[in-house]
């Protein structure tokens, strides 16, 4: 078929899919206005019936709403059947279009039909005969790529091992031909899916925000989009993988195919911090999903804000499995019978509540099932009911009864004529409005919060010796001690906190017993008492986000049906449990790198990580191989770093060579800050349109900043909220915050430091001594070297670790 034919054909198509598009978006529109013109009275059905198809008109609407992106990306066109000329043909997109007469025009990249779009290779062509890959700006069709899997009938059959005849070509403005499957310059024994797609995308300048590549997924990393929901899925994908947009479409992929499930119970994404989250977060709506949450992991602990840093040797205390042993304990020693008889004034009478009742209603409260405040009510009834029999003796005795004023001034009266507010339910709720009797109840089994009782054991070293005996050592437990602060505003809580007050939360359970909420979704009247469990969108109570705000500190911990979980390999075993607690079944995507742990927990594999989710079934662990982002050259001198930090691990391969050598500049230890700046500005006049990190040292950060200033740049902080963020042409970040991230020119300042770690850092300036490299410093620059898509420059004063070599 002639070149210009193909566009033309696939630019008519394209044409018609954008009208069935504009045709569904007014469907929807008219069905929203039918039922907002009809007016806010009605019966309570119609009401609930009416919000139901507003909600549902509107979610409609925002799917259509595609904004600049492409809507139609892919053809396949499959193997005739027998006794057929031409075999059926699918033009794959970002979501499903239709015809007026419910043609179907555009398959949505998640339906089964498309699977062989990302799936087929020549050894395995999935029954196609030609996979074509468009190129689309705007509305118009520039380009196309097709790859061919199947001679015509007439030119005979596969060959005799089975496999088609695959060979590829392009056409359009950038109409270049080449192999099928190989990039230029990256490792030839990839085979890769519309090669010259994936390459133009991978060439794109930064935008500051990550795209989505439902247009270019590859092979191995579909597999894992499409792998059943059940179950824990653990992903080991090195630098420029794609692990973390794997993740996304995955999330996305799973609401498409088990909707119903997953859109009432809710998805959450959890990122390493805010900055990752604003990077990652047009990826989901992109793909026509708009109702999941996202969250740091310190983000789902609504009732504290973290505000401060601390020690990583003390971070990684508190993130030990440990200390949900010393939580534990913690709450246990506020469970405590009275030491001593207590007199309880109630009217005329004088009632005694004795220490060895107490110790057995305590004794009791603590078999049985529940959280802590759960069962403080039992521990209330059982106290009650030992106070209202005494009561009831001492009446007996004495023959009267209960009056107005006070239960044992009124006139006596026999037990058949006693008033109704006499009855052992009436006297115990008397006796619970007793000052005194509240006393007892909040000394043997207070209500209460989770802060406040970190706060508390946090605070007081007698605390901490009880609860961390026999689990932490003496010095440990003296370690975790700091002053109390004056409220619990003031408090100075750290992410490593975050997760102890979760713990706490879920062994003591609400303070209050929640109200119930009224599902009005299906037009049900169903009362929840778990509060939490609403999709975001749809929910009744707000849910957790990235800036820590979330559901009242009274409410339960909402779950999820499935849990996207990103750079995995930096949370401790304290906050994994955090995440396992709010899985519904067990459904969760786990990504990370190994190489990457950089924080004061770095498990040894992924079998540590495994271990503290506590998944019901064994995991599946997979691995990415391949290196999109990174280019070659990168990639080549980052190996170095990784075969110190982490022997034995394998970086991934690359698809490509950018054309451009890292470059080595070597300053005197006075000149650092004006020789980085210098770089920064011939990489930001190299890149034109494209984003440029300087990633410095933290301690370096205000020197580094206040050079590119005296040079007429204005360098960013991305991570703050009010800012441009990683839209500016120019950051500046720690190194050690880089993860996930990606620009097309990267600076990377004084190695040796960064190699060294936060101690060394701390201390350190351009002239300080140096240091011995740690793992964790040297699995931080290797996260700094990696996060170029294009050109990389090296700037240090003092001599370069061992393992990074650049000529």
């Amino acid at each position: 078929m002639p070149q210009e034919q193909d566009l033309q054909e696939e630019q008519q198509f394209l044409d018609r899919a954008y009208e069935g598009l504009e045709s569904m978006r007014s469907d929807a529109a008219r069905m929203l206005q039918s039922v907002l013109d009809v007016g806010r009275g009605g019966t309570f059905q119609s009401r609930t019936e009416r919000d139901i198809v507003v909600r549902t008109s509107m979610a409609r609407l925002a799917q259509l709403d595609i904004g600049d992106q492409a809507l139609c990306f892919g053809r396949i066109d499959r193997v005739p059947e027998p006794g057929q000329a031409n075999g059926e043909s699918f033009h794959i997109g970002r979501l499903a279009v239709s015809g007026e007469d419910l043609e179907p025009l555009v398959v949505d990249w998640r339906a089964p039909v498309a699977e062989p779009f990302y799936r087929a290779t020549g050894l395995e062509p999935q029954g196609l005969t030609l996979r074509r890959h468009l190129a689309v700006a705007g509305r118009v069709v520039t380009g196309v790529e097709d790859e061919h899997f199947a001679l015509p009938a007439a030119a005979g059959p596969p060959d005799g091992n089975g496999a088609m005849a695959a060979g590829s070509s392009a056409t359009g403005a950038a109409g270049t031909k080449g192999a099928a499957g190989t990039g230029p310059g990256g490792d030839a024994a990839i085979e890769l899916g519309g090669p010259g797609a994936l390459l133009a995308a991978l060439g794109h300048a930064r935008t500051g925000h990550m795209a989505d590549i439902v247009a270019t997924i590859q092979r191995e990393q579909d597999e894992i989009i499409r792998s059943p929901l059940a179950g824990v899925l653990m992903v080991q994908g090195g630098p420029g993988t794609g692990k973390t947009a794997v993740a996304l479409h995955r999330a996305a992929y799973l609401l498409y195919t088990h909707r119903f499930p997953l859109e009432r119970q809710g998805v959450l994404v959890v990122g390493p911090n805010p900055l990752v989250l604003r990077y990652i977060e047009r990826v989901l709506p992109s793909l026509g999903e708009t109702g999941v949450t996202r969250s740091t992991v310190s983000g789902l602990v609504p009732e504290i804000r973290v505000r401060a840093t601390e020690a990583p040797s003390l971070a990684r205390l508190k993130g030990e499995a440990r200390m949900a042993a010393v939580v534990a304990r913690a709450v246990r020693t506020r469970q405590r019978s009275l030491r001593r008889d207590v007199e309880i004034p109630f009217g005329a009478a004088t009632l005694r509540l004795r220490a060895a009742d107490t110790e057995h209603i305590v004794a009791a409260g603590r078999r049985r099932h529940g959280t802590h405040n759960g069962r403080r009510r039992y521990v209330e009834h059982q106290v009650l009911r030992v106070l209202a029999e005494q009561y009831e003796r001492a009446r007996r005795r004495s023959g009267t009864g209960a009056g107005p004023g006070s239960p044992l001034e009124a006139p006596a009266g026999s037990a058949d004529e006693r008033p109704e507010r006499d009855s052992v339910a009436e006297l115990q709720r008397q006796l619970r409005r007793v000052p005194a009797v509240a006393e007892c109840l909040d000394r043997m089994w207070p209500r209460l919060s989770p802060h406040e009782l970190v706060h508390d054991l946090l605070g007081a070293r007698a605390l901490l010796a009880a609860a961390a005996k026999g689990v932490l050592t003496d010095q440990e437990s003296v370690s975790l001690h700091r002053p109390r602060s004056a409220s619990l505003d003031q408090v100075p809580w750290t992410a490593a906190d975050a997760a102890l007050v979760d713990e706490a939360r879920a062994l003591l359970g609400p303070r209050r017993r929640s109200r119930p909420r009224v599902d009005v979704r299906d037009g049900a009247n169903h009362a929840r008492e778990e509060i939490g469990f609403w999709p975001v969108g749809l929910s009744t109570s707000p849910a957790p986000s990235s800036n820590g705000h979330g559901p009242s500190p009274d409410d339960d911990v909402r779950s999820f049906g499935h849990i996207v979980v990103d750079e995995a390999q930096d949370l401790s075993p304290m906050q994994l449990r955090m995440l396992g607690r709010r899985s519904i079944s067990g459904s969760m995507t786990v990504v990370g790198d190994i190489a990457q742990a950089t924080g004061p927990w770095s498990p040894s594999g992924w079998s540590d990580v495994a271990a503290h989710l506590n998944p019901a079934r064994p995991p599946r662990i997979v691995e990415l191989t391949v290196g999109y982002r990174t280019p070659a050259e990168v990639m080549e001198v980052a190996a170095g770093v990784l075969a110190a930090a982490a022997p034995g691990l394998t970086p991934p391969r690359p698809v490509r060579r950018s054309g451009v050598r890292p470059t080595r500049i070597e300053v005197a230890p006075g000149a650092l800050a004006e020789g980085v700046a210098a770089a920064a500005a011939a990489e930001l006049a190299a890149v034109g349109a494209g984003r440029v990190a300087v990633l410095a040292p933290g301690p370096l950060e205000p020197v580094v900043v206040a050079a590119l200033m005296s040079r007429g740049l204005e360098p960013v902080d991305p991570r703050d909220p009010a800012g441009p963020g990683l839209a500016a042409p120019l950051v500046v970040l720690p190194a050690a915050e880089s993860h996930g991230l990606e620009f097309d020119g990267v600076v990377v300042v004084e190695p040796a430091a960064i190699a060294a770690g936060p101690p060394a850092a701390a201390t350190a300036g351009p002239a300080a001594a140096p240091r011995a490299p740690t793992t964790a410093g040297m699995r931080a620059l290797y996260v700094a070297l990696t996060r170029p898509t294009r050109r990389l420059a090296v700037v240090h004063s003092a001599p370069l670790p061992d393992g990074l070599r650049i000529p």
